[in-house]
């Protein structure tokens, strides 16, 4: 195992874990290249959300809007550097010991917070957007840059993973859905990391990134891991593909 008992334990009473450096200075400066690359492509292409902009507006409307949150989904689809990632040994490590050793690619995502204009991230439930079941899905956050909480570090409630919670219902392009219930901010833990280093979050815990007004820009990157058989709120399972690949199996 590479999780102690204690880890485990904190994991299991808190549905989130702080966790040391999972990047090696090479593979960070390489994929702190790549992300800026394929962010200036999706710029240019228009292959990106920001999730900051005023729904219905024009491309060029998003594009000025005056905060930006911008999202890339699915990056290991678009660069090998990054689809390198989900096999990061040091990830799925600490991933077995979470969910077990059979664990499958849910999807990735990329969530860029530029200095001085980074638009916010609600609070939320991930699987409030996902309606996933069984509801054990544990993402792997993990910054190229320091990310501290004035320039877009995670901040969590503590054991808000034990119990689902209602999200707007409001469908809209650009709009994030926001959990109704209300954040007793003294009890918000700030995880403040440093570049290349992650935290891990059960898909049930409330979470959420304030505004980046600093000079500061916050680069994250995002897989979030499920096991086989988990199905849709449809009751759609999801199939092992390209998209969803097998990323490790005990037999």
């Amino acid at each position: 195992m590479t999780l102690s008992q204690e880890q485990l334990d904190f994991f299991a009473e808190y549905g989130y874990l702080k966790h040391g450096a999972v990047l090696e200075a090479e593979e960070l400066e390489t994929l702190r290249r790549e992300y800026d690359l394929e962010f200036q492509k999706a710029w240019e292409n228009n292959s990106y959300r920001n999730l900051s902009a005023s729904d219905g507006g024009t491309v060029e409307d998003n594009k000025k809007s005056t905060q930006k949150m911008l999202q890339i989904t699915q990056l290991c689809e678009r660069n090998i550097h990054f689809r390198k990632t989900l096999f990061n040994k040091r990830i799925l490590d600490v991933i077995e010991d979470l969910i077990g050793p059979n664990i499958m690619l849910f999807h990735d995502q990329a969530l860029f917070k530029p200095a001085k204009t980074g638009g916010p991230v609600p609070w939320h439930q991930d699987n409030g957007y996902w309606q996933c079941s069984p509801a054990n899905l544990v993402s792997c956050w993990i910054t190229l840059d320091d990310a501290f909480k004035d320039n877009g570090a995670m901040q969590v409630i503590p054991g808000s993973h034990l119990k689902p919670h209602r999200h707007d219902t409001v469908q809209e392009a650009n709009r994030l859905q926001e959990t109704q219930v209300a954040i007793d901010e003294s009890q918000v833990v700030v995880v403040d990391l440093k570049a290349g280093e992650c935290m891990f979050h059960h898909c049930q815990t409330l979470h959420y990134t304030q505004p980046n007004t600093t000079e500061h820009q916050r680069r994250a990157f995002i897989i979030h891991f499920m096991v086989p058989g988990t199905r849709r709120a449809s009751g759609e399972r999801m199939h092992i593909d390209f998209s969803h690949p097998l990323l490790r199996m005990s037999i």
